[in-house]
């Protein structure tokens, strides 16, 4: 027969050895887990860097751009009429902001205040003077402009229309409102400022101070797809007729 093996006895570890084995190991996770989320707060930090770095060079690049486009406007010996004329058949420009002014020069910058043009998809009406055709060749790669037909101005008035009274958006829904603020001007119901509006007419700047710049709508997947969607809206600048099409658009 087999001679049986002896049971092999296990040591036994004594009790305070076993808590500090166990403490010892609980410092061990503690620090590692510390180390992990210091790497990760590092990474973080890094690419927090980064993306200001990133925004201070797209700023700089943009205030640059901005600074020798207006300068080579100046030191241009000759202009085209099509630039300094204003056109006999239109007198009324609708502008619209479809750009990010993020980082441009104080220039730029000043005259998109001057326009109300604050935010991005808003718009106004501009009367075409020499000196407005000048400011819209400033902000020029920032927003886009044409020149709007009568259904165009109509429908962003009974759309969109909305005053300010008192610093405060009012819509344009009763006539006594109209009446009560540009009565002295003939302007009596929302039918006489959509005239003034598209006649250009000797009140425009009056109406349009009392008028809330339009606040247009954007499409759903804006957020979503944004490059796809600036595509949609095609390039700033001067677009005509065709800026009736971008009203269609986004109003």
């Amino acid at each position: 027969m087999a001679e049986v093996e002896p049971r092999r006895r296990i040591p036994l570890v004594p009790e305070n050895l076993l808590k500090k084995r166990k403490a010892y190991q609980a410092i061990k996770a503690t620090q590692a887990k510390q180390a992990l989320l210091n790497k990760r707060k590092h990474q973080k930090g890094k690419q927090i860097q980064f993306k200001r770095l990133e925004a201070f060079v797209r700023d700089s690049w943009r205030k640059h751009r901005d600074d020798t486009r207006l300068r080579r406007m100046e030191q241009r010996p000759e202009q085209t009429p099509e630039q300094t004329a204003v056109p006999q058949e239109h007198k009324l420009a609708f502008v619209v902001r479809i750009v990010d002014i993020k980082g441009v020069s104080r220039r730029v910058k000043r005259v998109i205040e001057l326009l109300r043009l604050r935010k991005s998809f808003t718009g106004t009406f501009v009367k075409l003077t020499p000196l407005s055709l000048k400011m819209l060749q400033i902000v020029e790669p920032y927003v886009a402009w044409g020149h709007p037909n009568l259904k165009s101005v109509r429908e962003l008035i009974l759309k969109r229309g909305q005053a300010k009274i008192q610093k405060k958006r009012m819509p344009l829904t009763d006539n006594k409102l109209i009446e009560e603020h540009l009565g002295s001007c003939g302007i009596i119901c929302l039918e006489d400022l959509i005239h003034e509006i598209y006649s250009a007419g000797k009140h425009f700047k009056k109406v349009t101070n009392f008028l809330c710049p339009f606040h247009l709508s954007v499409a759903r997947h804006a957020s979503r797809n944004k490059v796809g969607f600036l595509k949609e809206m095609g390039k700033p600048g001067c677009r005509g007729e065709a800026i009736n099409q971008l009203i269609r658009q986004l109003n």
